[in-house]
């Protein structure tokens, strides 16, 4: 596998772009795929079913990408697959773009874990061209980027990293106390602010109300209504899977996606295997997160802070 060839590599040595492969669970998928990869100006080199995919892509001398078109749990034929793209996407092979349904979530969620595969969920037409040009972008040199900066999606993305850094010096400002030099927290000290798991229920009913008067995308925040989810079950101790937590997002599950794995990445949350099920993850509060909310609960006060 290690003759994977980038895009950049390709048109380095004068050849065209290496084409996209696509494995998929059934006819329909294929279809849907090959139309996606097809619309986006690539070529396919080949399209195979979810058991054959593997040895597949052992065999694949250059590819652009992997397009994988999932319509329903395949069991550990699926998981084999997603596990295997998961390892070659992190060791940057080739890009990756996982299409699934939303009951498919969590099994997907628990074989995919690398910032480097675009996980797109339920998505329209333009949502699965911006994830393949998202995909091959990001293993491309600056100057590929460059080419790619124009794109309206691309700019979302830019935008949602910027702002997830920035959720995150604030955060980290606040877990640190005024005045207090920002380090790993292990464990809450004994000094941070108590907050009623009704205080926090209280502002995500009150978030909620606003959809009965105004559209929904006017007020979308994931990121806040994600981490008053996280707050409210770890005061209530329960555990959060990942489907629950892009429930809670109150955006499409492929723009949560998307946040879950900017805030991630940033230290904001954490992933957990759930001991019980192979096949699912829970996401929490990193500590110092949590310390941060606590004291942004402790500062407002009786205010509502919706």
């Amino acid at each position: 596998m290690n003759a994977y060839l980038s895009d950049l590599e390709s048109s380095r040595h004068g050849f065209d772009p290496s084409p996209v492969l696509i494995a998929g669970d059934g006819e329909s998928a294929l279809a849907r795929a090959a139309r996606s990869v097809e619309a986006s100006g690539m070529r396919i080199a080949d399209q195979v079913l979810v058991e054959a995919a593997p040895d597949r892509i052992e065999r694949q001398a250059s590819a652009s990408a992997l397009w994988v078109e999932l319509d329903r749990d395949g069991g550990e034929p699926m998981d084999r697959l997603l596990s295997l793209v998961n390892r070659d996407a992190a060791a940057g092979r080739y890009a990756a773009v996982i299409s699934a349904r939303s009951e498919m979530l969590d099994a997907l969620a628990a074989r995919i874990d690398d910032s480097a595969v675009e996980l797109i969920i339920d998505a329209d037409d333009a949502e699965r061209a911006a994830a393949l040009a998202v995909a091959i972008a990001s293993r491309s040199d600056p100057l590929r980027v460059a080419d790619a900066a124009a794109d309206k999606n691309a700019a979302r993305l830019r935008q949602l990293s910027d702002e997830v850094s920035r959720i995150a010096s604030t955060l980290a400002r606040l877990s640190a106390g005024p005045g207090a030099a920002i380090r790993p927290v292990e464990a809450p000290p004994p000094n941070v602010p108590e907050v009623s798991a009704e205080t926090v229920r209280s502002v995500i009913r009150a978030r909620r109300l606003r959809s009965r008067y105004f559209s929904e995308g006017l007020f979308a925040d994931p990121a806040w209504d994600m981490l008053l989810d996280l707050l409210q079950a770890e005061i209530a101790q329960l555990r959060v899977p990942v489907s629950s937590l892009c429930i809670a997002a109150a955006v499409p599950a492929t723009t949560a996606l998307r946040w879950l794995k900017s805030m991630t990445s940033q230290g904001l949350f954490i992933r957990r295997a759930d001991p019980h099920d192979g096949r699912r993850v829970f996401v929490e509060l990193a500590p110092e997160t949590s310390i941060a909310l606590r004291r942004y609960f402790a500062e407002v006060g009786s205010v509502v802070a919706i």
